[in-house]
């Protein structure tokens, strides 16, 4: 352990060690995505504390805790992953009943988002135990602090978690074409060997700004926003760029300073089509929100009415 950690896991016990850490609790703890000082005073102190630690892979927790000079025996580190997390559980259940306090870390970041975890905080909670949550790191909200999505004449506020689009090219089209519909920002995950795969999915959406946040926190860290358009290329400019992890984050769509051609489209499907279908169909078309073209569509048909 470096004189730095040495310090940190000192000042994090002076610090938290006066908190109260019930017994027969879950402490979900939140772990760096890369930084090793990206972790919390109070995640080191429980982690220390845990009579147990469950978490994702063994052999990656337990060198996270020697970096903090934190020693566990290989019996109080649980295998808790996507593969026998429902299994699992009840090893973790069973030790809180005992009056273990157990910590939960995934390999990086927030347990539970993206990582394994919620099905073991489910049955603990099923099991009328108690789940503390110690927060930290995370690549999503790191990647939306950077990202700058309030941006003017946003049509609709706020996000959607997405995640892992689909493996296989059609389904992950389809997603894709599901998105151009949708208002808000999008949040996406990949992993480097499908990231070209994504780039060229997305550049239907054109004009649309995606953030690309690669290897956060890390020593190769690289921010950048770019037209959906030209995703491949700005892949393709800088071989390195298809390494490392990767969050994306997919702009609110804007409202156009001219409606016109919004109004004409929904004014020709109105001519056709039943008012809700025409709305959906206007909404995919020009990637408007469906609320305000809803609303745009009551008063054409008011007009027309004369009312």
């Amino acid at each position: 352990m470096t004189a730095t950690y040495a310090f940190a896991l000192s000042a994090a016990h002076e610090a938290a060690s006066a908190q109260h850490y019930p017994q027969g609790t879950l402490f979900v703890v939140a772990t760096p995505i890369g930084n090793l000082a990206d972790i919390s005073l109070r995640a080191l102190h429980v982690l220390a504390l845990a009579d147990a630690i469950a978490c994702e892979d063994t052999r990656h927790t337990q060198a996270l805790l020697r970096a903090y000079g934190i020693d566990k025996a290989p019996a109080q580190l649980l295998a808790v992953h996507q593969h026998n997390e429902a299994q699992a559980a009840h090893l973790v259940v069973e030790r809180l009943q005992q009056g273990q306090r157990i910590a939960y870390a995934s390999d990086a970041g927030t347990p539970a988002i993206s990582d394994p975890g919620a099905r073991l905080v489910a049955a603990v909670r099923a099991a009328g135990l108690a789940v503390v949550p110690l927060p930290g790191a995370s690549s999503i909200t790191a990647a939306l602090s950077v990202a700058g999505i309030v941006t003017p004449g946003a049509q609709d506020s706020g996000f959607v978690f997405a995640g892992f689009l689909p493996a296989k090219a059609a389904e992950r089209e389809a997603a894709v074409q599901g998105l151009a519909g949708e208002p808000r920002a999008v949040v996406l995950l990949e992993a480097p060997h499908r990231i070209e795969a994504l780039a060229r999915a997305l550049a239907v959406l054109g004009k649309r700004p995606v953030t690309v946040a690669r290897e956060l926190t890390k020593q190769f860290e690289e921010i950048a926003t770019v037209d959906a358009a030209d995703l491949p290329q700005w892949f393709m400019n800088g071989p390195q760029r298809t390494r490392g992890e990767f969050v994306l984050v997919l702009h609110s769509a804007v409202v156009a300073a001219e409606s016109g051609s919004e109004q004409r489209i929904l004014r020709l499907l109105l001519s056709e089509l039943p008012l809700k279908t025409a709305v959906r169909l206007a909404a995919d078309i020009t990637g408007a929100s469906r609320n305000v073209l809803y609303d745009a569509a009551l008063a054409l048909k008011k007009d027309e009415s004369g009312g």
